[in-house]
């Protein structure tokens, strides 16, 4: 494999705290910006690097939204190389902890995910020589809090790492905008400081985003979210006619509704694309009466119209419904995941790639794919609660079907002729 140099910010990333460096005082370092720009790599392995540099015996904690956004980002990329450069590693996969050694020192890292307020218990009472939080964005300020709060040695450092959001994000404004005040190190990275990425790779993530998105994860820019969710299906050759049968699999997402409209999509798997080939949407107000969980669930058996379905997903709100769906034994059910700002970004990047398509007989979603829209009250984020039914179904199928199981990967390699140079 064919190695590239580090880039000047990857750099400052990797050897900003050493002691020729002018920002060696700095209590921290900030790396936001483009994705796929390789923030995430340089701050993973300059972390360890220096925890070895400056401290032994110590304790530290290596933090993302959840345990496995953890391993995927940050560790499962640099442990290898670490082993590579003549560290030693023991995992203890249970406990969600490294220990690591060389060169006669040795120090622990605790892994920990920060999903929502209550996880700040999970990090209570430690005592910490330095925290690196990455996803820092999206974990609640009370966690990230509580872990800064942890670092009480005298030298412990913070490190942090995240993807823009929206201006008016705690992160961005008790930190990034103050972050001579907090005397941290600021480094903003887009993809051109990643010399790992070839133009037809950078041209293609480019090609992934619009709008306030593209704004965000290809400019770099904190920037709120505004006007149509997915702009780019506002055209007629947005949408496809169904394909000739047979499929390879079928699936049924479901975004459950009494008072407001229920909507299930039909979907078939054909050459490794899902096409959404049918669809159920109920709206009491309009036809006037409510309908019962089992007169949907009746109408989610006449959408299968006796296709063997390998999943049935459903709005994790709807629990009688998915009881229900359970009694009759007929279907595998499965609530759905549903963040729905990472949903969003996930259902436009599999729309543009083109593993899902839409087809123009689904009435519903092609009517509420032009009327979706973000609130454009400052500081929300999320769009507004209405023609989002057929929306959140789509989102469901993709963030829970899709996506199931789908882990990225990294390829990497290192030289240690020249200071490990990688590819990542």
């Amino acid at each position: 494999m064919k190695l590239k140099a580090f880039s000047k910010k990857q750099m400052l990333a990797l050897t900003w705290w050493e002691a020729e460096s002018r920002y060696k005082d700095c209590d921290g370092v900030i790396c936001d910006g483009a994705v796929r720009s390789g923030k995430t790599f340089c701050m993973g392995l300059s972390f360890i690097i220096w925890a070895f540099y400056r401290f032994s015996d110590a304790s530290f904690a290596i933090c993302s939204k959840t345990i496995r956004s953890v391993r995927r980002n940050v560790t499962t990329p640099i442990l290898p190389v670490l082993k590579e450069m003549g560290f030693s590693v023991k995992e203890n996969v249970s406990s969600n902890y490294l220990q690591i050694a060389f060169e006669g020192r040795e120090n622990r890292f605790y892994l920990f995910g920060g999903k929502d307020e209550s996880s700040q218990s999970l990090i209570q009472g430690m005592t910490l020589s330095g925290v690196l939080l990455d996803e820092v964005a999206l974990m609640p300020r009370s966690f990230v809090e509580q872990a800064l709060a942890r670092c009480s040695v005298d030298g412990s450092k913070f490190w942090f790492n995240c993807n823009p959001e929206h201006p008016a994000h705690w992160f961005y404004r008790e930190w990034i905008k103050k972050k001579k005040e907090k005397n941290v190190l600021y480094i903003h990275f887009l993809m051109d400081d990643n010399p790992s990425l070839s133009h037809d790779i950078r041209k293609r993530y480019e090609s992934l985003y619009s709008g306030s998105f593209y704004r965000r994860f290809v400019k770099g820019e904190w920037t709120a979210v505004s006007g149509a969710v997915y702009p780019f299906m506002d055209k007629e050759e947005a949408f496809c006619v169904v394909p000739e049968p047979p499929f390879e699999d079928y699936a049924v997402s479901c975004d459950y509704g009494t008072v407001n409209p229920a909507s299930f999509g039909l979907w078939g798997l054909k050459s490794d694309v899902w096409y959404r080939i049918d669809e159920y949407y109920y709206d009491s107000r309009k036809e006037g009466q409510q309908r019962t969980d089992e007169e949907h669930y009746k109408a989610l058996c006449e959408l299968a119209g006796g296709r063997k379905l390998s999943r049935v997903v459903v709005d994790p709100s709807a629990a009688s419904f998915i009881q229900v769906i359970k009694r009759h034994g007929e279907y595998e059910v499965k609530p759905a995941k549903n963040s729905v700002t990472d949903g969003i970004r996930s259902v436009t990047c599999a729309l543009k790639e083109g593993r899902i398509k839409i087809c123009r007989g689904c009435a519903d979603s092609v009517r509420e794919f032009s009327l979706y829209r973000w609130d454009e009250r400052e500081g929300v984020e999320s769009p507004v609660k209405e023609n989002d039914h057929a929306m959140d179904d789509i989102r469901y199928f993709v963030t829970t079907i899709l996506e199931d199981g789908g882990e990225e990967f990294f390829a990497f390699a290192a030289d240690r002729r020249k200071s490990c140079e990688v590819i990542f």
